[in-house]
């Protein structure tokens, strides 16, 4: 199944991201993450691609054809761009294709500190173009971004990068995570006006210790609105009452994105089936 048919019912998606073992964690680490999230019975799992873009001992496709094949929920593989020639993108392509994953989020991947990228790729609608064009048949989503990447000079001009994916092919779309509901209602309805109408759906990720989410700020540049600082500020040295309370923040994000009328919510896990399961057994009877 295409992910973007999974909206034609109208129905609020919940899906999840997870991602592959680091390379020093053998591989069956992540099925025991997949058998805890298989019961909560999310529409479709993401798995992301290898931090560096390496198709060297990548591990996606083997979880992506997992979760379709094994678990019998829908997948989609990440797949980056900026470090990759056509040749190389082609194969995994006929690797995806020849196990079963149809669908693909399309990225262009971070840039490596002292690897020059390459110079086939380099904008994900250029990829979301050559995936479309090529002789396997995927749907194919895109990111976006809220608050605007973080190399666009403004969020005009990323609203209009993000058309150019769309145009491309891009039938799906899922958001970069945020913390403050109004920002992502704001590119929202900046986003219907630039005539964009594919679905949308919101990245909530639980922050659960103040390492993480400084980690995650200076990757992504999301804003912290100040109810969320003074959370950190609180707990930010009981990590028990620190978890609680950011699963606490994120279920309250859902709820309102929900009641607001989304599209759908994805939900980055980080591989951990208890946070997923906390949140999830909160809103279960939303969606």
């Amino acid at each position: 199944m295409k992910l973007a048919e999974l909206f034609n019912n109208r129905k609020t998606v919940f899906s999840f991201e997870v991602f592959p073992p680091k390379r020093d964690n053998p591989i069956e680490t992540i099925y025991n993450t997949l058998d805890a999230l298989q019961d909560l019975k999310p529409d479709f799992i993401s798995v992301t691609y290898g931090a560096s873009g390496s198709l060297a001992d990548n591990s996606t496709c083997e979880i992506a054809s997992a979760i379709k094949h094994r678990y019998g929920i829908e997948s989609a593989a990440h797949l980056t761009c900026v470090n990759s020639t056509k040749e190389e993108v082609t194969q995994v392509l006929k690797k995806l294709h020849d196990n079963g994953v149809e669908n693909i989020l399309a990225l262009r991947g971070d840039l490596v500190p002292d690897v020059e990228p390459k110079e086939d790729f380099k904008h994900a609608s250029e990829l979301i173009t050559f995936i479309r064009e090529s002789e396997n048949d995927f749907g194919i989503s895109g990111a976006c971004y809220p608050e605007g990447h973080l190399d666009s000079r403004d969020q005009i001009e990323d609203i209009l990068n993000l058309k150019k994916k769309v145009d491309a092919g891009a039938q799906h779309l899922i958001s970069q995570l945020f913390f403050d509901n109004n920002l992502f209602y704001d590119f929202l309805d900046k986003a219907r006006i630039a005539g964009i109408n594919v679905p949308i759906e919101a990245g909530i990720m639980p922050v659960v210790n103040k390492k993480q989410i400084e980690r995650m700020v200076s990757l992504c540049g999301a804003s912290l609105p100040a109810k969320f600082t003074k959370m950190m500020s609180r707990y930010e040295t009981r990590p028990e009452a620190m978890r609680d309370a950011g699963i606490a923040y994120a279920v309250n994000q859902i709820v309102d994105l929900v009641s607001q009328g989304v599209d759908g919510v994805h939900l980055y896990t980080m591989n951990n089936p208890y946070i997923a399961k906390r949140i999830s057994e909160s809103v279960k009877s939303l969606f």
